[in-house]
C-alpha cells in the first residue's frame, strides 16, 4: 500500500478532482465510497461520502485524515479510480493483497474546481455542456440546459455511466473492445456509453445495438451516422438467434423482457465476457411456476408472489453467473419509467466459480422452478 500512498499524499491538494472507491468485498462494510473537494469557511476538505444499503454517511475531512480513511477503505475495495487536473489512476487490489495501479496522462489539463459550486451533485454528464445525442433525444437543449421533464432521464443516464466508470479497470484499454447492447431500444443508454467511453475516455470501441423494433434500429443507425460514431452500429433482430460475434468484452442487457434476459445472460458467459450489466424486466417466468405449500399464505396474493418471482428470478440468476466464475453485485438503479424494476446486475469475470450447485438445486427444488437460464447453461454444458 506504500505506492498508493504516495499517490494519495501527492495528489490531495488543488489538482484533485474526484475518487471512487469500489467492488468491496464486504458490502456491510460499504458499497462504494467517493471522495471530492469542497470549500467549508473558505477552507479546503474532502468530502469522504460512503454508501452502506440505501444510506449514505459523509464527514468533511483534512487532506491528512483522508489520505487515512481511503487507505482504510481499501482494506474492504477491490478497486479506486482517482481523477487529477491532469491524469487519472486506475488501482486494482488482488485477493491476496497485491496492488496495482495504471497512470494515464491526459493530453489537456482540466480546469479547477469552482469549489463554490461543488455542493451541487457533479454528474458525469455535465449541465451546461452541449452533448449532441441529448439534444436529439429531446433530453438538453442547444445551449446545454436539462429540459425539465426529462431531468429523470439525464439522471438515470449518468447513474448507468457510474456502473460504467467503476468497471473500467476491468477492461483493456490497449486495443478494440467490443460491446453488445441487447435490446437496446431507443438507446439513451447506448449512446451515452460510446460518447463517454471513445470521446470522453478515448478507449478504442466497437458498440452493436439490437433490438426488434424496425424503426427505432433506422433511427439509431442515422443518429450514429449523422454524430461520425463510425463503431457504433444498431441492428434488427433476437437476443436468442443472435450469432454475429465470436469475441465480446462487455455485454448490457437493459429492460430485456422476461427470459430475453437469460439468454442474453448466456450468450454473455459463452462469449466469457468480461464484464456483465443487467437491468431485467418483467420476470414473468417463475411466476407462472412457483409452488410451495409453506409459502402459500403469501402467494395466494398475486401482488406479492409477482415481486416474490422478480426477486426469486434475479437471485438465482446471480447464482448461476457466480457458478460460472463471475464475481456478482445486485445493485440499486434508477429506473426511467418510475417503477419497483430497478435491481441492476453488475457481473466481472474472475475465473473463480462459486461451489453453490447444491444450493441452487435445492432453492428451485422449493419452489419448484427451473429457471431459463440455468437450463440454457446446463445445455451448453452438456454439448
Amino acid at each position: 500500500m506504500n505506492e498508493l500512498k504516495n499517490i494519495l499524499e501527492q495528489n490531495l491538494n488543488d489538482n484533485f478532482i474526484s475518487a471512487v472507491l469500489s467492488n468491496p468485498r464486504d458490502e456491510k462494510l460499504a458499497a462504494k465510497v467517493k471522495v471530492r473537494p469542497v470549500l467549508m469557511k473558505d477552507i479546503r476538505v474532502y468530502q469522504m461520502e460512503t454508501f452502506r444499503g440505501n444510506q449514505a454517511f459523509h464527514e468533511n475531512l483534512s487532506a491528512d485524515e483522508a489520505c487515512e480513511k481511503m487507505l482504510e477503505a481499501m482494506e474492504n475495495m477491490k478497486q479506486m479510480q482517482l481523477v487529477t487536473a491532469d491524469a487519472e489512476f486506475s488501482v486494482l487490489i488482488s485477493k491476496k493483497g497485491k496492488v496495482t495501479i495504471k497512470k494515464k496522462q491526459k493530453k489537456a489539463k482540466m480546469r479547477p474546481l469552482d469549489l463554490n459550486h461543488n455542493r451541487k451533485k457533479q454528474y458525469i454528464l455535465q449541465e451546461g455542456v452541449p452533448v449532441p445525442f441529448l439534444q436529439d433525444l429531446g433530453v438538453m437543449t442547444e445551449e446545454g440546459k436539462i429540459v425539465h421533464a426529462r431531468f429523470d432521464k439525464f439522471r438515470q443516464i449518468n447513474r448507468f455511466l457510474e456502473f460504467v466508470e467503476d468497471i473500467l479497470p476491468q477492461l483493456d484499454s490497449g486495443r478494440e473492445l467490443t460491446i453488445l447492447d441487447f435490446g437496446c431500444g431507443k438507446s439513451y443508454l447506448t449512446f451515452a456509453m460510446y460518447y463517454y467511453l471513445h470521446e470522453l475516455k478515448s478507449y478504442d470501441i466497437r458498440i452493436i445495438g439490437l433490438d426488434l423494433k424496425t424503426d427505432v434500429i433506422r433511427k439509431c443507425n442515422g443518429l450514429a451516422k449523422k454524430y461520425q460514431y463510425d463503431k457504433l452500429t444498431f441492428l434488427e433482430g433476437n437476443i436468442a438467434d443472435y450469432t454475429g460475434a465470436e469475441e465480446v468484452d462487455m455485454v448490457v442487457t437493459l429492460h430485456a423482457c422476461d427470459t430475453a434476459t437469460d439468454f442474453a445472460l448466456a450468450k454473455a458467459i459463452g462469449w466469457n465476457a468480461k464484464v456483465i450489466l443487467s437491468v431485467p424486466c418483467c420476470q414473468h417466468e417463475l411466476n407462472r411456476q412457483m409452488k410451495n405449500d409453506v409459502l402459500s399464505p403469501i402467494m395466494n396474493y398475486g401482488l406479492l408472489k409477482e415481486r416474490m418471482a422478480a426477486l426469486v428470478t434475479d437471485g438465482l440468476r446471480a447464482e448461476y453467473l457466480k457458478r460460472e466464475g463471475y464475481d456478482v453485485q445486485v445493485l440499486e438503479f434508477i429506473d426511467m419509467e418510475h417503477t419497483p424494476k430497478n435491481i441492476l446486475l453488475r457481473a466481472v469475470k474472475t475465473g473463480r466459480r462459486a461451489d453453490n450447485e447444491e444450493s441452487i438445486r435445492a432453492c428451485e427444488s422449493f419452489l419448484r422452478v427451473t429457471p431459463t437460464l440455468g437450463r440454457l447453461l446446463d445445455e451448453k454444458g452438456e454439448l
